[in-house]
């Protein structure tokens, strides 16, 4: 006998084959086919790391600034850009990119280095789109109308580390900012029409799970675009990483992990596109948690888990929240 087809979930909102609004399915909506981030290197640093704020920078990033798939600062930006779709292209015949420039705070420089760097980016024809990752206390009035002015050639996301709207964690992690900070960041980029996509952190030491879907409730009633739910790693060579060695402290498994993404998933409202829900630690450096490692079996026990909980992105999502 043949085998017994299964039927596939039906959801209030379509989003393709997805129970949430995926990056890909918002990609593919907006520039009618599938379109690949470029991690570039702008070649700053962080003021959480040369002494404006700090020197030792948040516990729990690496040595290359959470930029550790970025393409060499040395290049130049279009050099980056054909390094990085050379190795794309090795795998797909995709035709169109997202500069991404991820590593360390990416608004951290004189407005007019900026300039330079972000036009170069944006007027490759290649590049769909711009994604500057930084801080929300490097984002000053020029740079903004930079950003504004960028985002009428093409669209410009920029991408806060939020991690926590608790600012005990913030303090615990040697952010170097509060989540005030944060707030007047993304009413800045509002008021401008620039998309918002912000991270959190799920795993952080010393908060509940109840804290971490307070963070979630509290973002998704923001006017944020887009957000990135991270598993935390834990990495050799970072602070987390020296505390964890010398005492473990509790860590998700996959399964509790699993399960807690896809509650936090229910929590956002159906407009919001998810361009996260684990994350990608350097196997090189990762300590725990190593199971993080098959990305292919964890994402299929979040979808398994979708269909054995019959739910999807919005189903508790209460516009009420504050």
């Amino acid at each position: 006998m043949p085998e017994k087809q299964e039927k596939p979930m039906m959801y209030p909102v379509h989003w393709g084959d997805k129970p949430y609004h995926s990056l890909d399915y918002e990609l593919r909506q907006t520039f009618g086919e599938k379109v690949y981030r470029l991690s570039l290197n702008g070649g700053m640093t962080c003021p959480n790391r040369d002494g404006t704020v700090n020197t030792g920078g948040c516990i729990f990033c690496s040595s290359g600034g959470s930029g550790d798939f970025a393409t060499a600062p040395s290049l130049s930006v279009t050099a980056q850009i054909e390094q990085a779709k050379s190795r794309i292209r090795q795998k797909t015949a995709c035709k169109k990119f997202i500069a991404y420039f991820q590593a360390y705070t990416n608004t951290y420089a004189p407005v007019d280095y900026l300039r330079s760097l972000f036009t170069e980016a944006i007027r490759h024809p290649d590049i769909a789109a711009l994604s500057i990752a930084t801080r929300c206390d490097c984002l000053p009035a020029d740079v903004l109308d930079l950003l504004e002015e960028l985002n009428r050639i093409k669209p410009v996301w920029i991408e806060l580390g939020l991690q926590s709207i608790h600012d005990t964690t913030l303090d615990a992690i040697h952010s170097g900012f509060h989540y005030t900070q944060y707030l007047d960041a993304v009413y800045a980029l509002s008021n401008r029409n620039i998309p918002v996509i912000t991270h959190l952190i799920l795993g952080l030491p010393g908060e509940s799970q109840e804290m971490m879907l307070t963070s979630v409730r509290q973002v998704a009633s923001l006017p944020v675009s887009g957000i990135k739910l991270q598993l935390l790693h834990v990495l050799k060579g970072t602070e987390l990483g020296s505390l964890y060695e010398a005492s473990p402290f509790p860590l998700f498994s996959m399964e509790e992990y699993c399960d807690f993404i896809v509650t936090c998933i229910e929590l956002l409202p159906p407009e919001i596109t998810i361009h996260r829900i684990t994350g990608d630690g350097p196997r090189s450096l990762l300590l725990a948690p190593l199971w993080s490692t098959d990305k292919k079996r964890v994402l299929n026990t979040i979808h398994r888990r979708f269909k054995e909980r019959n739910t999807w992105q919005g189903k508790l999502y209460s516009p009420d929240f504050r």
